[in-house]
């Protein structure tokens, strides 16, 4: 599967900052879910976005730099091959200009049928969406 690579802006809000004047860890995890939704509905059309929903079970995460409110960052995610109703998205939270990495994020995620809430298996027409 080639997929295509979403770029999402990403602005940083005074509340994220913590006590060490940085970012918040937790804050990452606010932008790859913000990142996958811009993503999952700048591709979808009407009838994908009311069958379907998607839900994480799992990410995993890479702290490489800290980001400060004056940081200017994008972040870059694309998907891979899904295997049954599973598919795993990549993150990359990077500097605008330099392309710098501040963190790396791998997600697991499910889809589900939108009436049932059951697993459903990610269809060739899904797939296609993202390439």
């Amino acid at each position: 599967m080639n997929t295509k690579i979403f770029e999402y802006p990403i602005t940083i809000l005074q509340s994220d900052i913590d006590e060490q004047g940085h970012v918040n860890n937790i804050i990452y995890l606010k932008w790859v879910q913000e990142a996958a939704i811009a993503h999952w509905t700048s591709v979808a059309n009407t009838q994908m976005l009311e069958n379907n929903l998607w839900v994480v079970s799992r990410h995993e995460i890479d702290y490489l730099k800290s980001a400060y409110s004056d940081s200017k960052l994008i972040a870059k995610t694309w998907v891979t091959d899904p295997q049954g109703a599973k598919s795993e998205r990549y993150i990359n939270i990077m500097d605008a200009e330099t392309e710098t990495i501040y963190a790396k994020i791998k997600t697991t995620w499910y889809l589900l049928d939108s009436k049932t809430k059951r697993p459903k298996r990610i269809d060739a027409e899904i797939v296609n969406v993202f390439s």
